[in-house]
């Protein structure tokens, strides 16, 4: 521990892992606490001779004394359960020393005299519930629960026949001219692909497993594996004690990301935004990497549920997580940790996820053009992403949904456009084609560059909207290039 190391504990305080204590010439039990806290956490640092607003007033006593009795309590086997191996120094600071206990997290959960202790905030708290303990070994443990195997879970369980449709969203996601392997693949060869399928090499189990349930399994089976799962989508704008609107989402993980998505479409706006000469939506950005990381990145065997809300001045979203540290994450300090690899790589493959430490620099790339402030992301057993809307008036409902009843028919033919053809691309290209189809509802015989000024898009997504609408039945030309007008037949 170095003065200058000190200085900035001291500076900026009480925390998560950080613990002051007065120290009057005896070790007190909440030294002891503490320390059992900080192991079953992610460590700390712990200054004795330190008061709580960080002023310091030095140990009273034999300094080397207190230090000795430290490290002898924490490796007695009949205090601490099991034993701690912690070497506290002493550092000399304006006069005046301070014994530096630095506690390192364990792989194991301890107890002091008999009571498991862990750390809320710069709080020790008494961990009483059987729930939390079972949290707090699972986060020890280092494994990932999305490979547990279900032997019998079958085919039955399965919606297989959303393959087909997921096949397509794979290759609609390759690079140009790539042919992605699913596609020559049947259903068993798939499954066995992504790693949906394996052996319990510890019981020689074998079917699917917990990732192949929650992406891809019927609502039935999901409450029998995993009886506490939900994600909670609610809008608080006007009723704030309540909610305004409340989606409760309980089908699988592909089916539960168009369900947020259409949930955030339908209350949040999408302000004009151009990167250069390309616009792009910032709603969809955003909202896709928040709802994909509470659905990829949960802790599936936790009872806490996931919850994704609007209100007025944010967007937030938290769900369960096995936390290997307690940090607030940004772009630098953000540390590659994947919760679960399989579920995470079959969203990249369909295009709902990019790699791995993308969503994290798009949040803080583009968040701050969203709502005019940079998103605030946690990591500890509740992951929370929160995005502030100060720039921003989220309405009750979308500008579409409030027009004047006469336009109720357009509303209704836009949302069966979308629905047509939300399987065949990303989601801002799906939504390019409904803008352009909406503009050749208004008038057939615009050109392409009058499409462009109408929707904003750049020349490119248009041909690419109109190219997506006309091979799907959606719209037709009618007549000559030039003097021609397109029609729609939706």
């Amino acid at each position: 521990m170095t003065t200058t190391r000190l200085t900035e504990l001291l500076r900026n305080g009480e925390g998560l892992a950080v613990e002051f204590k007065r120290c009057s010439g005896g070790v007190e039990h909440d030294v002891f606490e503490s320390i059992c806290a900080f192991l079953n956490r992610f460590g700390g640092d712990l200054l004795l001779g330190v008061e709580d607003d960080g002023t310091v007033s030095g140990v009273k006593g034999a300094a080397a004394a207190l230090r000795n009795n430290i490290m002898n309590v924490a490796n007695d086997s009949r205090v601490f359960d099991p034993v701690a191996y912690i070497a506290p120094d002493i550092v000399e600071y304006e006069g005046k020393r301070v014994i530096h206990v630095r506690v390192p997290a364990s792989g194991e959960v301890h107890a002091y005299k008999g009571v498991v202790y862990d750390r809320n905030g710069d709080a020790d708290v008494c961990v009483r519930s059987v729930a939390v303990k079972s949290s707090m070994i699972l986060r020890k443990q280092g494994i990932f629960t999305e490979q547990r195997i279900y032997p019998y879970v079958t085919k039955a369980d399965i919606n297989l026949a959303g393959l087909k449709r997921l096949r397509i969203r794979a290759q609609n996601n390759s690079p140009d001219g790539y042919r992605h392997p699913w596609m020559d693949m049947d259903d068993s060869q798939l499954l066995r692909s992504a790693k949906l399928t394996g052996m319990d090499r510890e019981s020689g189990k074998s079917g699917f497993n917990l990732a192949a349930v929650m992406l891809l399994g019927t609502e039935d089976v999901i409450k029998d594996v995993c009886p506490a799962y939900v994600t909670d989508a609610v809008l608080r704008i006007e009723n704030v004690d309540r909610y305004d609107d409340r989606d409760i989402v309980g089908v699988n993980l592909i089916a539960a990301y168009d369900r947020l998505m259409d949930f955030a479409r339908k209350h949040l706006p999408d302000p004009f935004f151009l990167e250069g000469d390309i616009r792009k939506s910032l709603r969809e950005i955003i909202i896709r990497e928040m709802v994909a990381n509470t659905l990829i990145h949960r802790e599936f065997t936790s009872s806490r549920p996931a919850r994704f809300v609007i209100e007025r001045d944010r967007i937030y979203v938290e769900n369960a997580c096995r936390a290997a540290g307690g940090n607030d994450l940004t772009p630098d300090n953000f540390v590659l940790d994947p919760k679960n690899p399989i579920i995470a790589g079959f969203f990249r493959e369909i295009g709902y996820a990019d790699q791995l430490g993308s969503g994290v620099r798009n949040l803080f790339k583009y968040a701050k053009s969203y709502g005019g402030e940079d998103p605030r992301l946690t990591e500890g057993d509740v992951f929370r992403i929160e995005v502030p809307l100060k720039k921003l008036q989220v309405a009750r409902k979308r500008d579409t949904e409030v027009a004047p009843k006469k336009n109720g028919k357009l509303v209704r033919r836009l949302k069966k456009v979308r629905q047509a053809i939300s399987a065949l691309g990303r989601a801002d290209a799906i939504e390019n084609a409904v803008a352009v189809f909406r503009c050749i509802v208004d008038d057939g015989g615009l050109s392409i560059p009058g499409i462009e000024r109408r929707t904003h898009l750049s020349n490119g997504s248009v041909k690419n909207a109109i190219q997506l609408l006309r091979v799907n039945g959606i719209i037709k030309r009618d007549g000559a290039r030039r003097n021609g007008r397109w029609v729609a037949l939706m």
